[in-house]
């Protein structure tokens, strides 16, 4: 069973090695987001990108996200986020993408949202790049 603990390490060595892939990481992750994880209601998907300056150099970011609401006993904990985060150099091209922040929670069903994803700019144009960076990690928020 997938539990919000070894969620991190359950999709990273579903994954594998080879994390600059974004098409592999997209792939597994969306059959991870299906996947049920222990005390979850709700499946929170969410897919972001854009230029930040979060690491105070401004990077392109493209991040696929699933968020985990976190409670003891009955009552609210926190929340939890596991990112497959990919790094780019702001080119002209990625400068020129909308912001996105897109949450699954807002369409029909999940491959509804997959679809919709798939289908954007914000989300082909990356995909042929080779990211500067890419990591998986959990945060608690």
């Amino acid at each position: 069973m997938i539990t919000v603990k070894n969620a991190e390490s359950f999709l990273k060595d579903s994954i594998g090695e080879d994390t600059d892939d974004i098409k592999k990481v997209w792939e597994t992750f969306k059959a991870f987001s299906k996947e049920t994880v222990e005390g979850e209601e709700d499946k929170e998907i969410l897919f972001q990108c854009g230029v930040y300056d979060f690491t105070g150099e401004e990077l392109f970011h493209l991040d696929f996200v699933r968020q985990f609401t976190v409670y003891e006993e009955d009552d609210y904990s926190h929340m939890e986020q596991l990112h497959c985060e990919f790094l780019f150099k702001p080119t002209t091209e990625l400068k020129k993408l909308k912001v996105v922040e897109e949450w699954s929670m807002d369409y029909d069903d999940i491959d509804h949202f997959f679809n919709q994803i798939e289908s954007i700019h914000e989300f082909k144009i990356p995909l042929s790049l080779k990211p500067i960076k890419s990591k998986i990690f959990q945060e608690e928020l």
